[in-house]
C-alpha cells in the first residue's frame, strides 16, 4: 500500500466574481487582505486570475477569484460554497474586525460562541459570507479524539 500523503493545510481557495472592483475593496478594505499577484487563468488564458494573501502570498492565506460577468447569483448548493473562514487568535482579534465592520458601515453578527471557536460573520460582495474565527479553545475542547473520530458531540440546547 502507498504511503500516505502529508497534508499541509489548505493551499489556496478559489471563486468567482461578476465584479472584480467591488470584491477588490471588500478583501482589502473588510477582509484586510492583500492583492499580491494578478495572473492569467492557465486553462483560460483570456481570463485574469487574482491573488490576495498575507504580505507575501504565503500558501494558507490565499484566496483567488476569476472574473466572471455574466456568472449566475451566488446560492448554496451540492458542490457550492457555504462560507470562507479565516483564523484569528484570539476574542480581541473579533472585536477589532467588529470595529472595522462598523466603521465600514458593514452589519455582522457581533461575537457568536461555538464551543469550539468563537466566531463573527459578515456578508461581502455577491452575498459572500465570510467568518473570522478564534483558534481556541479547539476541538478538543470536549474531549479527546479516539481513533480518527470525534468523542461524544456537544448537544445544542
Amino acid at each position: 500500500m502507498a504511503e500516505a500523503v502529508r497534508l499541509k493545510g489548505l493551499h489556496h481557495v478559489t471563486f468567482v466574481t461578476r465584479d472584480i472592483g467591488a470584491m477588490t475593496r471588500f478583501l482589502e478594505d473588510a477582509v484586510g487582505l492583500h492583492l499580491v499577484k494578478v495572473s492569467v487563468n492557465f486553462d483560460s488564458p483570456d481570463q485574469k486570475h487574482y491573488f490576495w494573501g498575507d504580505e507575501k502570498g504565503n500558501p494558507g492565506t490565499v484566496v483567488t477569484f476569476f472574473e466572471i460577468p455574466d456568472a449566475p447569483e451566488n446560492r448554496i448548493g451540492a458542490g457550492g460554497m457555504h462560507h470562507l473562514a479565516f483564523c484569528v487568535e484570539d476574542e480581541a482579534d473579533l472585536r477589532r474586525q467588529m470595529e472595522k465592520l462598523d466603521a465600514l458601515g458593514i452589519s455582522h453578527t457581533g461575537l457568536v460562541d461555538r464551543f469550539y471557536f468563537k466566531a463573527i460573520y459578515f456578508h461581502g460582495p455577491e452575498d459572500l459570507l465570510i467568518e473570522f474565527s478564534t483558534s481556541g479553545p479547539g476541538f478538543g475542547a470536549d474531549g479527546d479524539q479516539v481513533e480518527g473520530k470525534a468523542g461524544p458531540a456537544r448537544r445544542s440546547s
